[in-house]
C-alpha cells in the first residue's frame, strides 16, 4: 500500500508541475507561447505518461474525484479512498511549491497572477459565474469518469486506456479553461490555491464539491450502464 501511495504522490506531483507549469511558465511566453491548446495538451500528457509509468502500481488515479468515482463504480475499495486522496493532495501541494520556486526566479513574478489557480466570477479567465463554473466542473468530471470507467473496463483494450484518458483530459481543458481554468481534480486545485491564498482558497470549495459530485454520479451511472462489472 505504501508503494501505491508514493506512486500517487509522484503522479499527482507530475500532473501539477506539468499541467500548471505549462500554464504559468509557457502559455504566454514571448513569441513562442503554447497558448490554451498547449496547456490542454500538457495536462493530457501528464496523465498519459503517468498511466504507463505507474498505472500498474497504483492504478494512476492522480485525482480525488477519480478515486471517488472508481469507488462509486465498484472498482476501488472504500478503505483505500482516504489514503489515496491524502497522497494526491500532498503530491499536488509539493508540485505547486516546486512550480512556485521555479516561477519566482523571474523578475516581476507575482503570486497574484494565480499560479494557474481555478476560479469563478472575477477570477474566471472568461468572467463566468459561479453557476457556470459548477455546471462545467460537474459535467466535465462526470464525462471524465465515464471515459475512465469505460477505458479500464475488463472488456476494453487495456493498452489503450492511458491514451484515451489523457486525450479526454485534453479535450476537457480545451472546453473549460475559459470558464474555470479547468479543475476536474480537487488535488490539482488545492496545490496552487494554497500557494496563492486569499481568493484562491476562498473559492476552493467549488473545485472539491463539483468534481466529487460529478465523479460520484458517474460511478453510479456507469455501474448501472455496464452490469457485467458485477459478474
Amino acid at each position: 500500500m505504501f508503494k501505491k501511495l508514493v506512486a500517487e504522490f509522484i503522479g499527482t506531483f507530475w500532473l501539477v508541475l506539468g499541467g500548471c507549469g505549462s500554464a504559468v511558465l509557457a502559455a504566454a511566453f514571448p513569441e513562442v507561447g503554447i497558448g490554451l491548446l498547449g496547456v490542454s495538451l500538457a495536462f493530457g500528457l501528464t496523465v498519459v505518461t503517468m498511466a504507463y509509468a505507474i498505472g500498474h502500481i497504483s492504478g494512476c488515479h492522480l485525482n480525488p474525484a477519480v478515486t471517488v468515482g472508481l469507488w462509486s463504480g465498484g472498482r476501488f475499495p472504500a478503505a483505500d479512498v482516504v489514503p489515496y486522496i491524502l497522497a494526491q493532495v500532498l503530491g499536488a501541494i509539493v508540485g505547486a511549491f516546486v512550480l512556485y520556486i521555479i516561477a519566482s526566479g523571474q523578475a516581476g513574478f507575482e503570486l497574484a497572477g494565480g499560479l494557474a489557480s481555478n476560479g469563478y466570477g472575477e477570477h474566471s479567465p472568461g468572467g463566468y459565474t459561479l453557476m457556470s463554473g459548477f455546471v462545467t466542473e460537474f459535467v466535465m468530471t462526470f464525462m471524465f469518469l465515464i471515459v475512465i470507467l469505460g477505458a479500464t473496463h475488463k472488456l476494453a483494450t487495456p493498452a489503450m486506456a492511458g491514451l484515451a484518458i489523457g486525450l479526454a483530459l485534453t479535450l476537457i481543458h480545451l472546453i473549460s479553461i475559459p470558464v474555470t481554468n479547468t479543475s476536474v481534480n480537487p488535488a490539482r486545485s488545492t496545490g496552487p490555491a494554497l500557494m496563492v491564498g486569499d481568493w484562491a482558497v476562498a473559492q476552493l470549495w467549488l473545485f472539491w464539491l463539483a468534481p466529487l459530485l460529478g465523479a460520484l454520479v458517474a460511478g453510479i451511472v456507469y455501474r448501472w450502464l455496464s452490469p457485467q462489472d458485477d459478474d
